[in-house]
C-alpha cells in the first residue's frame, strides 16, 4: 500500500534534489583541486586513482585503463550495476566508504552539499585542460 510522504520528508527530498540539480562548474573546478593528487578529470590519464573524464554515466570500476587497479569492492559495485549518475556520485563524494564499502580511496569525503554539487557540475561539463 502507498503512503503519502510527510511534509518533512518532502522538504528533505527537495533539498537533496536541489543539491544534486545545480552546481557551478567553475566552483567545482576549484573544489576538485582537493582531488587532483589522485585523479585527473580533463584527460584520460590515470594517477593513483582512475581518471574521471567522462565519469558521469560510467559504470563503477569500468575505466579500461584502470581495470587492473580497482579494488574488489569497486569492481563488485560495477558488477552489481552501480552507475555514476548524479545521485550516486553525490552519495559517494559525501561518504566513499559508506557508498562502496571496502574501496581503496583514502579521501574521507566532502562535507558541503554545495561543494558536491559543484564538483559534479564540473565533471559533467567535460573539463578541458
Amino acid at each position: 500500500m502507498f503512503r503519502a510522504a510527510s511534509p518533512a520528508g518532502v522538504l528533505l527530498l527537495a533539498s537533496a534534489l536541489a543539491a544534486h540539480a545545480g552546481g557551478d562548474p567553475a566552483l567545482g573546478k576549484h573544489v576538485f583541486n582537493r582531488c587532483i593528487a589522485c585523479h585527473e578529470a580533463a584527460t584520460d590519464r590515470d594517477k593513483v586513482g582512475p581518471h574521471l573524464m567522462g565519469v558521469v554515466g560510467r559504470t563503477a570500476g569500468s575505466a579500461e585503463s584502470f581495470l587492473a587497479h580497482y579494488s574488489e569492492a569497486m569492481k563488485g559495485a560495477g558488477a552489481a550495476g552501480l552507475v555514476w549518475n548524479e545521485a550516486n556520485l553525490a552519495e559517494y563524494l559525501k561518504a566513499p566508504k559508506l557508498k562502496v564499502p571496502g574501496n581503496k580511496m583514502a579521501f574521507g569525503g566532502l562535507t558541503s552539499d554545495d561543494d558536491i554539487a559543484n564538483v559534479i557540475a564540473y565533471l559533467k561539463a567535460d573539463p578541458k585542460p
